[in-house]
């Protein structure tokens, strides 16, 4: 026999045919609804053919390694297909290794001989003889004779790269659930089945979210002009769901329920248009859990458990995925899939996972990230806040979300207050997608709902006069209650200690140096304060304006970007309930400083320039017009399509490890450190590890909301760490913060040797 795999636990052997014939058949099934389906079939069948090779088989009875036995399969694809066998060559490739470039160059060097002379992993050919593969494959009945079509050529590099990125995904994630259905049986003569996701009930799920909008209109917790714009905003959604599938704005103010009237379109477009699952983006964890929460109370005692999946970015457990720096393990060598992937591969019909998870997804080369991919072709995704999508990867953004639209009848939602002109890009997004972006809006009539809905009164500041810290807070302690957001963590704890010392009690801090929990807790805190009437300052940096459901009466806000200082206006008198209506203070501080990267001070100078030219009574925050206005002034000074030059470079190339390299949502890279924020959680995971001796997929889920994130580059820097162990070493995303003293129950984690900028 011809072996795949080697012996699982019931000591049964995988014959090759077997694993092919099923990983051609699984990707074929996932890139039916995307169109290649054969182009799926003939890739599944030629990925593992090099392991036909002898070299291979006595590998898998422990002689021998370093092989490789995926080229043989993409070489055979590019003689057997020629033209057409390209994206298929490069799927084939890249299914344990990551896509890599896509060039003459690059594909003449799969030729074999080439490989043999010098390999560009120091590996050998498990098989050098692609007319024996192409030969056994034919005898097998696993290769259709039939020529596939030639792919169509003109196609800008960027859609040309997803989609193969797409054909990769049916082909990986094939090749995992066939691998571990061979290691996971649970009897002799049987394989193990993996649950499959429910599938989306697009009209059950729509009656079960338009009676949750119903209960909230006759609980009568909003104003009667809120009310009405909820009221509106849902109608807009459901009349505009009827629209083919495409590319959608849906601007409307804060506080208008923008959550359950965008799944209300999604689920009616779905239904309308026979689309196969709902996609809620969110920029932040914290709304994730707050939207994963809202979604499963309606959605779970209906459809189960299982309906609605919250994946958020396992970044940081990547030390447990199979596709680790360098070469990674093939799973032939191991007896069981005892290194599972951490990542789903998204098969279910509701799923909320966040920007940096999906769109970092979009344009990477790794198995474990591209492997849910095909799950976005024939689904509506949604974008809350998306004003927080970096300007220096809009464009090739767009145009990835652009072809997802235009070949893979996928609609695409952009959610916000403050929508960003990305019609102004059009031109610029056609370099990456032909389709270009030209959004259609969801409201009906958008000015008019804001309109509606003026809820807070803004007090501009004379820009030749700048705040000190011990003014603000004197006037922050004569509001009674307020909310007050700064630019820097260091800002918000020098505005906290000028508020201690004159004589404050009541003051709450929130910043990303504290852990997810214990923001929470704060957070719930101060929401209980208010619902009592009780006196409350919150000091925030950024983390509290997009998308966090607070309503305090007065708001302050340190200058900065204009979309930034809207957002905190809508946590001011958020339910337009009280009768004084709302305020907010913008104030210039003593030290203007900005967060370095992401054009946060460009943003905020533009800001500056509209407000001296315009004055404080014409910038009206109110009016979707003034940051219509706004972002294209941005654009023009920033030239989004050049911000990220190692990017455009990358696609230009058609670089596939470059473009996974250069495209971030986050700038900073970052490393998890577990913290003591509570003393129980921390001893016990602490134990965890000296138990266990590694790191785990369950270990990381509970860590994660009592860990915060530091800048890599300050590890050497910063004292009191102790590495996660992982496997045979030790792991490089994952540390322990070792003195409990350091954090503070009201700032987080303080680190006496380090600037406070060392924490993200």
């Amino acid at each position: 026999m011809i072996a795949a795999h080697s012996a699982n636990r019931h000591g049964v052997w995988e014959p090759l045919t077997q694993h092919l014939g099923e990983v051609s058949r699984l990707a074929a099934t996932f890139a039916e609804p995307l169109g290649f389906g054969q182009e799926a079939s003939a890739a599944g069948a030629l990925h593992d053919v090099g392991k036909l090779g002898g070299t291979f088989q006595e590998r898998l009875r422990g002689m021998g390694s370093g092989l490789d036995h995926w080229s043989p399969g993409a070489w055979a694809a590019l003689t057997r297909f020629e033209r057409a066998g390209v994206p298929m060559a490069l799927a084939v490739q890249g299914h344990h290794v990551g896509l890599q470039q896509w060039d003459a160059d690059a594909l003449r060097a799969m030729h074999p001989r080439r490989l043999a002379e010098n390999h560009p992993l120091g590996l050998r050919l498990s098989l050098d003889d692609h007319e024996t593969a192409l030969q056994y494959l034919a005898v097998n009945s696993l290769l259709s004779p039939a020529m596939l079509a030639p792919r169509q050529e003109g196609d800008p590099h960027a859609a040309a790269m997803l989609d193969v990125r797409l054909l990769y995904s049916c082909l990986v994630d094939a090749d995992f659930l066939a691998t571990e259905s061979h290691f996971e049986a649970p009897a002799v003569g049987e394989r193990y089945a993996r649950p499959t996701g429910p599938l989306l009930d697009a009209e059950r799920a729509l009656a079960l979210v338009l009676a949750e909008a119903l209960r909230l209109q006759r609980s009568g917790a909003a104003s009667a002009p809120v009310q009405w714009a909820r009221d509106e905003l849902l109608a807009s959604c459901l009349q505009c769901a009827e629209a083919r599938p495409g590319t959608f704005t849906l601007t409307a103010p804060t506080g208008c329920g923008k959550t359950l009237a965008m799944v209300a379109f999604a689920l009616r477009h779905a239904a309308v248009h026979a689309l196969r699952r709902v996609v809620v983006v969110v920029p932040y964890l914290s709304i994730i859990e707050q939207t994963a929460q809202t979604l499963r109370r309606i959605l779970e005692p209906v459809f189960g458990e299982h309906y609605v999946l919250e994946h958020h970015s396992l970044a940081n457990g990547r030390d447990l995925a199979r596709d680790t720096v360098g070469l990674p393990r093939d799973w032939a060598a191991g007896p069981t899939l005892s290194e599972r992937m951490l990542a789903e591969n998204w098969d279910a019909p509701l799923i909320i996972t966040t920007s940096v998870q999906l769109l970092e997804s979009l344009f990477s080369n790794r198995p474990a990230a591209c492997r849910k991919l095909h799950r976005l072709a024939r689904a509506v995704v949604l974008f809350d806040e998306v004003q927080t999508l970096p300007t220096a990867i809009a464009v090739p953004t767009l145009g990835a979300l652009a072809r997802l639209s235009q070949r893979f009848g996928t609609s695409v939602v952009f959610a916000t207050a403050t929508q960003p002109a990305f019609g102004h890009l059009h031109e610029d997004v056609q370099g990456h997608c032909s389709a270009g972006w030209m959004p259609q809006e969801i409201v009906r009539d958008a000015p008019r709902l804001f309109d509606g809905t003026r809820r807070v009164e803004i007090e501009w500041p004379d820009l030749s006069v700048p705040t000190s810290w011990p003014t603000l807070a004197a006037r922050l302690r004569d509001t009674g209650s307020a909310l007050c957001v700064v630019n820097l963590k260091r800002h918000a704890q020098e505005l906290v200690a000028a508020l201690q010392a004159c004589g404050v009690q009541h003051v709450t801090h929130l910043s990303t140096s504290m852990c997810p929990a214990h923001r929470s807790e704060v957070l719930e805190s101060v929401r209980g304060k208010l619902r009592n009437d009780e006196p409350c300052i919150l000091v925030s940096t950024q983390c509290v304006e997009a998308g966090v459901d607070i309503d305090f009466p007065h708001a302050f806000r340190a200058f900065g970007p204009l979309d930034a200082i809207a957002q905190v206006a809508g946590r001011c008198n958020r339910h337009g309930t009280r009768e004084r209506g709302g305020k907010l203070v913008v104030f210039l501080p003593e030290e203007e400083q900005y967060p370095p990267g992401g054009g946060y001070g460009q943003a905020a100078a533009t800001a500056k320039a509209l407000l001296r030219e315009m004055g404080g009574e014409r910038l009206d925050l109110a009016r979707p017009e003034t940051f219509d206005a706004y972002y294209r002034r941005l654009y023009d000074l920033i030239d989004p399509a050049n911000a990220n030059a190692d990017l455009a470079d990358a696609i230009k190339r058609r670089d596939f490890v470059g473009v996974a390299r250069s495209f971030r949502v986050i700038d900073q890279n970052a490393v998890n450190l577990l913290v003591a924020y509570d003393g129980a959680a921390f001893a016990a995971l602490r134990e965890e590890l000296a138990r266990k001796g590694r790191l785990s997929a369950h270990w990381v889920r509970r860590a994660r909301p009592h860990a915060i994130n530091l800048f890599r580059g300050a590890l050497d820097r910063t004292l009191n760490l102790e590495p996660v162990p992982a496997g045979d070493g030790e792991s490089t995303d994952w540390y322990v913060y070792i003195d409990p003293s350091h954090y503070s129950p009201l700032l987080g984690l303080v680190i006496p040797e380090a600037p406070d900028t060392f924490v993200l």
